[in-house]
């Protein structure tokens, strides 16, 4: 659902698409018969009031499975100016990150209790910028597995697990080395790991924000992509616990507050960089042993104009069936 309100804001060109009309989307969308399972939910307004009493949230859980969908994985709301604040922060910051975590797992028990949720993680990540930790990388990856630590606790008591999402625009995940070395520091394996999505993880290939991390050059070849692909699958993929499919042109892209990071595109875009299914392939092998009983999509940051296009949801549940036969 994040889609509708990721790099979203009122009195723009891009406003927020409330809960019910992203539902209506979903649950119109058949391609030969096969419709979209369920809803990844970000506990946020104006989708989710992260407060949300009992009965409202039950009422919630009743709306989305008379769509006949279910409910997935929960977007934690850790970053400033929701409930957290970053994970690298002051003792106080970190203690608003760890009620982010604390409200989307309440939610979570409730929602599993109603039945309308089976899988599925809490996503995080360190909310905040890696030009911040740039400063004292040691130090600031120090402190975001601590609070990592933390927050896998107040998981584990619920029978939840986190997943943080890597992109290019969070300081500790920003690259795919940064990101192994912030979960190794964490060493919750199965309780705390990663959520990998196509669209950002293509660009940890090209070291977009750590050069140092680059594992290609531009005017790469495919044996040498490949090549590259399997050994930052091979480092990840053992602490992925949950996984989006996108798509990616080689740009990167930011709406509304949100930080540039890697441009989720057209599943069909003539100028994606990326065969999804066999992508894929590499991050879901053995997925089960890890526990991942669905997929995603994602498509933060589309316009407005894109999302009320029918077609743009076809092509990604298209796009998501050659995933699951690929696997």
């Amino acid at each position: 659902m994040w889609p509708g309100l990721v790099g979203k804001e009122p009195g723009t060109d891009h406003p927020p698409i409330s809960l019910d009309h992203m539902l209506e989307l979903t649950a119109a969308t058949e391609v030969n018969g096969r419709k979209f399972d369920g809803v990844d939910l970000f506990l946020f307004h104006p989708h989710t009031d992260p407060d949300i009493s009992d009965d409202d949230l039950k009422a919630m859980a009743d709306k989305i499975a008379g769509y006949g969908l279910g409910v997935g994985s929960l977007v934690a709301p850790i970053w400033p100016g929701t409930v957290g604040a970053s994970a690298m922060g002051s003792a106080e910051d970190q203690g608003k990150f760890l009620l982010a975590v604390e409200k989307a797992c309440r939610i979570a028990k409730i929602l599993n209790e109603h039945g309308v949720r089976k899988s599925g993680v809490i996503r995080i990540d360190s909310a905040t910028g890696p030009a911040e930790w740039v400063n004292d990388p040691a130090g600031n990856t120090k402190k975001i597995a601590e609070t990592f630590q933390k927050a896998g606790k107040i998981a584990a008591g619920y029978g939840e697990r986190l997943a943080a999402e890597g992109e290019i625009c969070w300081a500790g995940m920003h690259s795919w080395k940064a990101m192994l070395d912030t979960l190794e520091a964490t060493a919750m394996p199965g309780v705390v790991g990663f959520q990998a999505d196509l669209a950002h993880t293509y660009l940890y290939l090209l070291g977009y924000n750590a050069p140092e991390a680059a594992l290609l050059q531009e005017g790469y070849t495919e044996e040498e992509f490949w090549s590259a692909y399997k050994i930052m699958t091979d480092g990840l993929r053992p602490w992925t616990l949950d996984f989006h499919v996108a798509q990616n042109d080689g740009s990167v892209h930011g709406t509304g507050s949100h930080d540039k990071t890697g441009r989720h595109c057209l599943a069909d875009d003539p100028n994606g960089k990326l065969d999804i299914a066999r992508a894929s392939s590499y991050w879901l092998k053995d997925a089960a042993d890890r526990g991942i009983q669905h997929i995603c999509w994602d498509g933060c940051m589309f316009s407005n104009e894109t999302l009320e296009n029918p077609k743009t949801w076809e092509h990604i549940l298209e796009a998501m069936i050659s995933v699951e036969k690929a696997i």
